[in-house]
């Protein structure tokens, strides 16, 4: 009696965490995620590359930052996370793509990248055009001068347009968005939230690699 017990406590601890966990028991194409046609290169095809478009205008790119972050800091050595900030063509986002790179330029980024989600959204500030954006980077310690040149540059001015041309390329709708390997675009179209999002990621990161093995 306590062993058919113990039989049915079990299963229904089972069923429970089958309903809890987010993880697929397949994935399904269409569902789960959608192909990326044509394929697109990577940076490094020894790595899995995953991809978020994302802006700081965005606010869901803002909700998902911290949780992404922290998904980032624990990936495999075999899996890196790029971050493309990209605009759609919309004037008010490009300064906020300008302002990524030229904070990665000046070696920034890490110390001021929450910051700018921060200061967009909640404490409402406006950084929408380029003299809100320097005064914003110098009144956090970077030096004006070496930020406006690198703002200013043509090395970041192609980024921004690279960016949006790699939006294009990956058939980009909305942000954020997730790619993986150049290969797939994460959809999880009945997801509740974004650990779940990136619980979905690793599973395609897992598809990824089992196809790399085949060959």
């Amino acid at each position: 009696m306590h062993a058919r017990s113990a039989g049915w406590l079990l299963t229904l601890v089972i069923a429970l965490l089958a309903v809890a966990l987010p993880v697929r028991a397949e994935l399904v194409a269409g569902r789960d995620f959608v192909a990326i046609v044509p394929q697109q290169t990577t940076d490094n095809p020894a790595k899995i590359e995953v991809i978020e478009f994302f802006s700081y205008a965005c606010p869901h790119c803002s909700e998902l930052h911290p949780t992404l972050s922290k998904w980032s800091s624990a990936l495999p050595a075999d899996v890196v996370l790029k971050r493309v900030p990209i605009t759609f063509g919309r004037p008010q986002w490009a300064p906020l793509a300008r302002l990524f790179y030229a904070l990665e330029a000046t070696g920034d980024l890490a110390r001021l990248d929450s910051a700018v989600f921060e200061t967009l959204h909640r404490q409402g500030g406006k950084l929408f055009d380029d003299q809100s954006v320097i005064a914003w980077a110098t009144a956090r310690g970077i030096d004006g001068k070496k930020f406006a040149e690198a703002y200013n540059s043509f090395g970041v001015l192609s980024r921004v347009k690279q960016a949006d041309q790699m939006a294009k390329a990956y058939g980009i709708q909305g942000v954020p968005a997730l790619a993986v390997d150049g290969k797939y675009l994460v959809t999880g179209k009945d997801l509740k939230n974004f650990n779940d999002l990136l619980a979905l990621t690793d599973q395609v990161i897992g598809k990824v690699r089992r196809e790399r093995g085949k060959k």
